[in-house]
């Protein structure tokens, strides 16, 4: 009899072990089936590689890949043709596409980051529609708003913007070091989610104020903060550990000062741009403020939306009243 227990005992375990193993190879397999897979179309590869009298034929036997909203060809017009001959034999365009390609010619570990994200970002808001393209480009246009681009089903990402802080030798092109620290591999995921999250966010009819665009940014600061468990505020404001502290620790006096110079609903963008916008501080507060303490306070204000309203995304994404959402938050700092 003991030794029928023993058995029925041992039986049990076999069963049990072999039961846990099945829920973890299908917890794992469930877990690969999460991620978009994801996959960059190198077009700077393409231009650079190919020598300028072939370019012409490569480009008109690309054409299906490449030719998209957001990157547009004309490979059968000569004008077109010419000045991109000339771009990719440009000695600094050179200089440039290899500095970039030296970080950038293995980007597996961004389309896994990237494809990750993406399942995520698809589950909070439904609604999204999936891209279906993603092409890296370089464009010697150093202009820093235009990190990424999109138009819902494809996705393009200027390398080169990522590549200044390795191009010392060029004054990084007169970007400004608060932008030049932003500008690294480790925020490419994070702009591409910050980009798509922005297409879909409803604006409020007429001239926006300054709540308007305080609230469009927190709702996609905390659309990131989801598809990103556990990401660093720094990372995910694009402050230093300094900025960070002195935002939390100046966050009512930020509101007080809005409340008192009546900003809050002001349309006038000339008056309210540095409180939005990429500085090296907000200039109502100092030189050692944070900048961007606007968007802060946006976020905060849709974090406590979110908490008290029990929301959706797609509800808030949806809502273009940011006084009805200033409001039911009950927000206070």
């Amino acid at each position: 009899m003991p030794n029928s227990k023993v058995h029925t005992l041992n039986m049990m375990q076999r069963h049990t072990t072999v039961c846990l193993c099945i829920v973890a190879t299908l917890l794992l397999f469930a877990g690969c089936q999460r991620s978009e897979e994801v996959h960059f179309r190198r077009f700077e590869q393409l231009l650079f590689n190919t020598p300028a009298n072939q370019l012409q034929a490569e480009l008109q036997k690309h054409y299906e890949e490449y030719n998209t909203e957001l990157i547009t060809l004309y490979p059968d017009e000569p004008e077109f043709i010419q000045m991109t001959q000339e771009y990719v034999s440009d000695p600094v365009m050179r200089d440039v596409y290899h500095i970039t390609d030296s970080l950038y010619r293995d980007l597996s570990d961004v389309e896994r980051q990237l494809g990750r994200a993406l399942s995520r970002a698809y589950k909070l808001y439904p609604k999204m529609y999936h891209v279906k393209r993603f092409y890296t480009i370089v464009t010697g246009d150093f202009n820093y708003d235009w990190r990424v681009y999109s138009n819902c089903s494809d996705l393009c990402v200027c390398l080169d913007q990522y590549s200044i802080g390795a191009m010392e030798r060029y004054h990084y092109f007169g970007i400004p070091n608060y932008i030049v620290r932003t500008l690294s591999r480790e925020y490419i995921v994070p702009d591409c989610i910050y980009t798509l999250a922005g297409l879909y966010i409803e604006s409020p009819d007429g001239e926006k104020t300054l709540l308007d665009h305080a609230i469009a940014d927190g709702k996609k600061l905390y659309f990131m903060e989801k598809v990103f468990p556990g990401i660093a505020d720094t990372l995910l404001l694009r402050y230093t550990a300094d900025q960070l502290r002195w935002m939390k620790d100046n966050t009512a006096n930020v509101w007080s000062w809005l409340i008192q110079n009546k900003m809050l609903y002001s349309t006038d963008q000339g008056a309210y741009r540095n409180l939005l916008g990429d500085a090296p501080h907000t200039n109502a507060f100092g030189n050692e403020s944070a900048p961007r303490s606007v968007c802060y306070i946006g976020w905060q204000i849709v974090r406590a939306y979110m908490k008290k309203s029990g929301a959706t995304m797609e509800q808030l994404f949806d809502e273009p009243n940011s006084q009805k959402i200033l409001t039911e938050s009950a927000w206070r700092p």
